[in-house]
């Protein structure tokens, strides 16, 4: 088991964006908590660049990690909306 701040960083590593677990209104969850399954492990590829933020927390998210909520984020930290692809937002860590 990990704790979420881990996840987060598995996530990053594979999926090329960075994650924020957060509360069902909206607000980040502690990254210390513990007792989650890892990211790593659960997953070969990362996600087609085509697939959208709301597709990637359905497919992939919510599979591995039910009862929790997660934001994707662009580079700067901004919130991706659901129907943004994948590849806009890999796009911006370049």
């Amino acid at each position: 088991m990990a704790t979420l701040q881990r996840v987060e960083n598995q996530i990053a590593q594979l999926e090329g964006f960075n994650v924020a677990f957060v509360t069902q209104d909206g607000r980040n969850l502690r990254g210390d908590r513990a007792g989650v399954p890892g990211y790593s492990g659960c997953f070969e590829n990362k996600a087609p660049d085509r697939m959208t933020v709301e597709g990637w927390k359905q497919r992939r998210f919510h599979h591995v990690y039910p009862g929790f909520s997660v934001e994707v984020l662009f580079a700067g930290g901004e919130r991706a909306r659901g129907n943004t692809r994948l590849a806009t937002v890999r796009g911006s860590y370049l």
